[in-house]
């Protein structure tokens, strides 16, 4: 836009609420809102429409640990088989396995008293509180007990690539609210670049001490390169930033870019950090093509995306 005429083309228009609106029917009624952070969901929602509807686009989801502590998990789980891959922490296996297996997390807040919390032997993860037995034994005694069914069993390979032991731990969930159990069912692979960054991670390295267990990280970038090059078109819904985030752009750079990407952030650009950094930036390193379709979403991921996943009738 660089006419006056251009730049004023699109006149701002009045939400209409009415009793029994549809969350489709009134995001379709924001588009002319104007609504600052209010606008950039809406593009955003139109850039996952046009990603999911490309039959030929390779679509990626990452996301960070903290939101697998909340109620987002299950909904989190429900939307994986809609995309090819997903990309996240360490956290999120230590999160997803806990409360599959019994882990109980319960609602906080965010002004409690952390000293007295720690006297009680409750970790606070934001406004969610977690007794240490529910998270720490939790993981523990389930990732050993899974680990000892992965390894008796007849296909132990000695060897796996984090996918492929996450494939292998999503046969041994039972619940069906789990991420790694629906990555499993739907066969969709997970990769974790920082796998060892953890609860999940720590077993591992223990429980290579005392049995024939390699994990070979590479093996999974080298997927990811495969991917990278043998996808002409990929798209990617991003929450917040760090490593999650950034070997969804780093790979994709070796194709050209993402042709669709959606980031939402609660971060600030102006420290130079990968959290606040905007897809623009992206652009410059190529991880984002110049004429991609995208959109940088300022607010609260369990606000936002379940009103996307609504949007996209992603359930």
């Amino acid at each position: 836009m660089d006419t006056k005429k251009e730049m004023l083309s699109r006149q701002v228009k009045d939400i209409k609420l009415k009793k029994g609106m549809r969350v489709r029917e009134l995001i379709e009624s924001m588009d002319a809102v104007g609504g600052f952070s209010a606008q950039h969901m809406i593009t955003g929602a139109k850039v996952l429409r046009k990603m999911f509807d490309n039959k030929d686009s390779y679509n990626f989801f990452s996301f960070p640990a903290d939101i697998i502590a909340t109620g987002l998990r299950g909904m989190i789980a429900d939307s994986v088989k809609y995309f090819d891959a997903i990309m996240t922490t360490c956290g999120t296996l230590d999160h997803d396995l806990a409360r599959s297996c019994g882990g109980r997390y319960s609602l906080g807040n965010f002004g409690a008293d952390d000293k007295k919390l720690h006297r009680m032997s409750i970790y606070r993860l934001g406004n969610v509180f977690i007794e240490n037995s529910e998270y720490g034994d939790v993981v523990e005694d389930n990732f050993k007990r899974i680990m000892d069914e992965i390894h008796e069993s007849g296909e132990y390979k000695k060897e796996y690539s984090p996918s492929e032991l996450l494939y292998e731990f999503g046969k041994r969930i039972k619940d069906n609210s789990s991420i790694l159990r629906q990555a499993y069912l739907n066969k969709v692979p997970i990769f974790v670049p920082g796998i060892v960054d953890g609860a999940f991670g720590t077993q591992l390295s223990i429980y290579a001490q005392d049995h024939d267990f390699k994990l070979n990280l590479l093996k999974d970038e080298l997927k990811l390169s495969n991917i990278a090059f043998d996808n002409k078109t990929t798209g990617a819904l991003m929450v917040g930033g760090g490593i999650s985030k950034h070997h969804v752009i780093w790979w994709n750079q070796f194709k050209g870019g993402l042709d669709y990407a959606v980031y939402i952030t609660t971060a600030t650009q102006y420290d130079g950090s990968l959290s606040g950094a905007r897809l623009e930036e992206a652009v410059s390193w190529g991880k984002v093509k110049e004429n991609a379709k995208y959109s940088t979403i300022d607010g609260d991921a369990t606000i936002i995306l379940p009103i996307l996943f609504s949007y996209l009738e992603l359930v």
